[in-house]
């Protein structure tokens, strides 16, 4: 088993979960006047339920609680927080997922202090029950084994950072300032459960951007 497991979602299952879960939106009688994104993961769910739901306003608020690929901050941090009057609106709260769900109970809370909308309900394409703190109003899939989910649009950024971490954690390249890409391309696999292979030009981006960034030579 992967120290870390991970499923590489494709472009073609974000807009078949997002569809699903528009229907279940629709089904419920919910008809929101305005999406609310949370940065960064919910702008594409969002904007797909936006055209899925006939909505034309959509905003967003960055609440984060992931540092880096798969690994958590010790707590959910509200960014740029702002006011928006939001009096007799119903808003949809959009995010790609719910583990811990702290990042989107802290967006909920704010918003309903501080934009007063008359009602917010929550809609997340997956929902990871067993560690989550509680259920979200609509969801496509529910996970009941923890997986980090490489989404389409973070997987640049994820595979860099699934890297580094394996330089920073594995005591076969700690300290190291050659390695062979044999070697790393089978920890690779050894630590995520994936072949570098299924990433394409991500992977030599990647490797091109971490040695850069550790002057760690990969040969």
């Amino acid at each position: 088993m992967p120290r870390v497991p991970v499923k590489l979602v494709s472009w073609d299952e974000i807009v078949e979960w997002s569809w699903g879960l528009a229907k279940k939106i629709m089904e419920s009688g919910y008809k929101p006047d305005a999406i609310v994104a949370v940065a960064r993961g919910g702008y594409v769910p969002a904007r797909l339920l936006c055209d899925f739901l006939d909505i034309n306003d959509l905003l967003s608020i960055q609440s984060q609680h992931w540092v880096e690929a798969a690994k958590a901050a010790e707590r959910a941090i509200l960014k740029y927080p702002y006011k928006v009057d939001m009096k007799g609106k119903r808003l949809l709260i959009v995010d790609d997922i719910v583990d811990t769900g702290e990042t989107l109970l802290l967006a909920r809370d704010y918003i309903k202090k501080a934009w007063e909308p008359d009602e917010v309900r929550i809609a997340v394409l997956q929902w990871i029950s067993p560690v989550a703190k509680f259920k979200p109003d609509y969801y496509h899939i529910e996970v009941k084994d923890w997986t980090w989910f490489q989404y389409p649009w973070t997987r640049l950024e994820d595979t860099q950072q699934f890297i580094q971490r394996i330089l920073r954690e594995d005591e076969r390249f700690k300290g190291k300032k050659e390695i062979a890409r044999s070697d790393l391309e089978n920890a690779f696999e050894e630590w995520y459960g994936i072949r570098p292979e299924e990433l394409g030009w991500y992977w030599e981006e990647a490797l091109r951007r971490v040695s850069g960034k550790t002057n760690v030579k990969i040969v």
